[in-house]
């Protein structure tokens, strides 16, 4: 030791951001296009990302925006007016949510927005309820605000919906914050607008803010119908922040664009918050953002039909592998099938005792890449998208058949 160096008195990095988890999606997906790279053959079920381009028409905005000078410089924290504006009015168009412009934060995506609606409305010590399984980003989002996630789980036998009575079970004087989720990832539950009144209806009474995401609002499968809760329920909208974005609905997750509706003083303290942290989004991004709310929604008709053909090809795979348990979703691009009845089987002289290990048995033995219900909050169960093609998606589901009977 240096003559000069004493010993540390500090952790190197702190406690707040070593109790972060790791992104098990991320890092579900990192490791399948590792494997790809090295020329082993990989179904990746991983990341929710559409396999879909953008769509042309955005991307040519993008190219236009790069030629104008006056996205070479900075703009406003909370997004370039314009889009501000267009955000207002597609909300309104796609689901009857009448707000200011003043209302709308653009963030770098949906994750920051989640993070600044946190932080800008918790104290230490708040508890928000969080209905389970859960995607994998809230928990941690919730935390590094200072707030307490409060688990309420859900499972296949009520369609992964939570009941008013189990959120009402999970409430106490220290409940600031009910987060909301329909269509929910990673389940692809939707709820119906009967059960969205009643817990918006029960958050009002009992004076709570919601935090609603809603970036899956057009995929929607069926009879199934989304529903704003701060429609259905227009007395909780003062104490209601909505998530949305253009990732999912145009298939722009690398675009980074997202953003928060809410209350207007929130809103600004949120802003204020961004401009010490990441200042305005890409205003390249913004532009094509732009572009994307402000058009129609046909391109988003056709990945919606394709999808469908998917999710119902998924559900009938998978249920036809002993084992396996897999309700129909009804939302999102996720299946989220129980294989409960695969654990402590024999797979080669492997026993799994969780779905962690029998995700790492897939991926290893099988070559399919898919994510565990541990990162949801719900062992036991596994994560499948199926926004990757119709051909790929079948070899991946044989694969596990195979896997399976095999053991």
């Amino acid at each position: 030791m240096s003559p000069h160096l004493g010993p540390a008195r500090f952790p190197r990095v702190s406690q707040r951001i070593s109790a972060i988890g790791e992104s098990v999606t991320l890092a579900v997906d990192a490791k399948a296009k590792a494997m790809r790279a090295a020329g082993e053959s990989v179904v990746v079920f991983g990341a929710g990302e559409p396999d879909f381009p953008t769509p042309d028409y955005i991307v040519e905005a993008a190219v236009r925006a790069c030629r104008e000078p006056r996205f070479h410089r900075y703009s406003p924290a909370a997004g370039l007016p314009e889009l501000r504006e267009a955000i207002a009015e597609k909300t309104k168009r796609d689901s009857g949510f009448q707000i200011d412009p003043s209302q709308v934060l653009v963030t770098n995506g949906g994750k920051q927005a989640i993070y600044e609606a946190f932080a800008a409305i918790l104290d230490p010590g708040d508890e928000v309820i969080v209905p389970t399984p859960y995607w994998t980003t809230y928990p941690e989002s919730i935390a590094l605000a200072g707030g307490v996630p409060v688990n309420v789980t859900a499972d296949e036998s009520t369609g992964y919906r939570v009941s008013v009575e189990q959120i009402e079970a999970a409430r106490t004087e220290r409940t600031k914050v009910l987060l909301f989720v329909s269509p929910n990832n990673p389940t692809g539950s939707v709820y119906t607008r009967e059960e969205v009144e009643t817990i918006g209806r029960w958050a009002a009474d009992h004076g709570l803010w919601v935090v609603t995401d809603e970036i899956y609002e057009h995929l929607v499968y069926g009879s199934a119908e989304f529903h704003s809760l701060p429609v259905v329920v227009p007395e909780i909208a003062h104490r209601c922040i909505v998530i949305n974005g253009v990732a999912k609905t145009f298939a722009m997750t690398g675009w980074r664009v997202g953003w928060m509706v809410g209350p207007t003083d929130v809103v600004k303290a949120a802003s204020n918050l961004q401009s010490h942290t990441t200042s305005n989004v890409s205003n390249v991004a913004q532009a094509a953002a732009l572009t994307a709310v402000s058009g129609d929604l046909s391109a988003v008709a056709e990945m919606k039909s394709a999808f469908d053909t998917r999710r119902q090809t998924i559900v009938r795979m998978l249920n036809e592998i002993d084992g396996v348990v897999c309700p129909e979703p009804e939302g999102a691009f996720y299946a989220y099938p129980s294989v409960q009845s695969l654990l402590g089987r024999d797979f080669g002289g492997v026993r799994p005792s969780t779905t962690v290990e029998l995700a790492e048995l897939l991926l290893d033995k099988a070559g399919v890449a898919v994510v565990p219900g541990e990162a949801f909050g719900t062992p036991g169960y596994l994560r499948l998208s199926y926004a990757l093609g119709l051909d790929e998606l079948t070899t991946g589901v044989s694969r596990m058949s195979e896997f399976v009977s095999g053991a």
